[in-house]
């Protein structure tokens, strides 16, 4: 890796970002963000108030031209979470921009308002590849988020190896409409398009008619998550001008969680263009993707799996039984490990290779599936290791399931029952328990039926569109 984002160096007039009607072009990105970088020199950490903004752009561009770590924070993180982060961290300033309104929480740090104008200079010399680049927080499903320390040779390889995989050159036009505080909207979608030297057109807020207008418009790519590829496949049932625009795009990608197979199947016969998955998390960056020139509608991969590893990845199973293990990883995409937690950095690693949780099954033709994570996803029923993932397909399959989740719960016979979640259609009119057990039954096999149905109106869900099943065991 030589410079991390080499198109702000020859400062062009071409469009390198637009958020809804603001945009900046690649000199005056470089003017402002190198005007930025100058004052936070030597700033130690720095907090960026991660809103869907061209100032959040200019921060965290600022920061990595600047060499100095820099801590999104999700504008939607409450007080005690705020508060851990901001302890944990010790930012010296917090970047926003000029409206912003910082909660009390940022009042004894230093801001500084990232500015989208600045004077024409030189940037600075290129930090070490091993630098810290990005400090990202975890979800902190089992304690207080830890903060990844994620370098500046991981985000290089990561996006090289996309780059690879999908083509993606400087003509591609992305659009998003992804927060800006984690790997898939930030290192993806923003510092993507960046070090490709292309254009990102950000959304501000997810909308089908948004999409509908830009990859109109001439955006070639875009990325999003299972809970946004599902509304699309809803619209698509009422509408031929998404259906056209969809069709439009060279590269649909879905990524954060697995994307349903109905979801795939209608997208694919609306538009003739099939959704490629890729898999990651924020400690490891990407690892594997479905390769678009195998991924015609008549072609090669198959909803349901997340591609092969990306150049520079090893993968392995580890533990496997039944088919199914936990994935662990090595490579240059690996972060730099836990803010302040060398407990959980010692840990999280077997030598080497990082035990990711997600478990995993690998094809015949080596596409990997994932089946869950090994907290929450691997049943361990009548002697059967069973994974959560493939259930949720079938049900998903059945007419009247609009959602479902798969979790497993105490059993004094079989040790753990599978209990599935179900958000129906028509709430007055619910598939029945027996229909839906029967189904999964001649689907997959018998002893992977669920053996009790709950009904939902909607299930719990974050940011980036996962289900929290945690929240579905405990709310039980």
């Amino acid at each position: 890796m030589t410079v991390l984002l080499p198109a702000l160096h020859a400062a062009s007039g071409r469009e390198a970002v637009r958020f809804t009607d603001r945009a900046l072009t690649y000199a005056e990105l470089a003017t402002a963000a190198g005007s930025l970088a100058a004052r936070i020199a030597g700033a130690g950490r720095v907090a960026i108030w991660a809103t869907p903004t061209p100032e959040t752009a200019v921060a965290v561009v600022a920061a990595l031209l600047a060499g100095v770590a820099a801590v999104p924070l999700n504008p939607k993180t409450g007080e005690r979470e705020l508060a851990h982060i901001v302890s944990d961290s010790a930012p010296s300033v917090v970047l926003a921009g000029a409206d912003d309104q910082l909660p009390a929480g940022l009042a004894g740090i230093s801001r500084i308002d990232a500015p989208l104008t600045g004077a024409a200079s030189a940037l600075p010399a290129e930090p070490s590849p091993e630098s810290p680049a990005l400090i990202i927080y975890t979800s902190g499903t089992t304690g207080p988020p830890k903060g990844a320390v994620v370098p500046r040779r991981a985000i290089a390889s990561t996006l090289d190896a996309l780059a690879e995989a999908w083509q993606w050159t400087a003509d591609d036009v992305l659009v998003h409409a992804l927060p800006l505080f984690h790997v898939h909207g930030l290192i993806l979608g923003i510092l993507g398009p960046l070090r490709r030297g292309g254009s990102v057109r950000h959304l501000g807020r997810f909308s089908t008619e948004g999409v509908t207008g830009e990859l109109l418009a001439g955006a070639t790519m875009l990325f999003g998550v299972p809970t946004m590829y599902h509304r699309l496949a809803e619209a698509l049932e009422k509408g031929r001008e998404l259906a056209g625009a969809l069709a439009r795009a060279r590269l649909l990608v879905s990524g954060s969680a697995a994307l349903p197979v109905h979801d795939h199947e209608r997208i694919t016969a609306a538009t003739g263009r099939q959704v490629v998955e890729r898999y990651g998390m924020t400690e490891t960056l990407m690892l594997c993707s479905v390769l678009p020139a195998a991924a015609p509608a008549d072609g090669g991969s198959r909803p349901g799996t997340v591609g092969v590893p990306l150049r520079g990845v090893e993968l392995r199973l580890v533990d496997e039984a039944d088919g199914i293990g936990e994935i662990q990883v090595r490579g240059p995409n690996l972060f730099l490990g836990y803010l302040n937690r060398p407990d959980a950095t010692a840990a999280a690693f077997d030598g080497d290779w990082f035990r990711t949780g997600d478990l995993a099954s690998v094809d015949e033709d080596g596409q990997i599936r994932i089946v869950g994570r090994k907290a929450t996803d691997l049943i361990k029923s009548g002697g059967y290791k069973i994974g959560a993932g493939e259930i949720e397909n079938a049900l998903l399959e059945y007419p009247g399931v609009s959602e479902a989740a798969v979790t497993g719960e105490a059993d004094p016979d079989l040790g753990e029952r599978i209990v599935a979640w179900i958000v129906p259609d028509d709430p007055a009119a619910p598939p029945g328990a027996a229909e839906l057990a029967d189904h999964v039954a001649r689907r997959l096999s018998p002893h992977k039926r669920p053996r009790t149905v709950r009904y939902l109106p909607a299930l719990p869900r974050n940011e980036m569109g996962k289900i929290m099943k945690r929240s579905l065991s405990e709310g039980a």
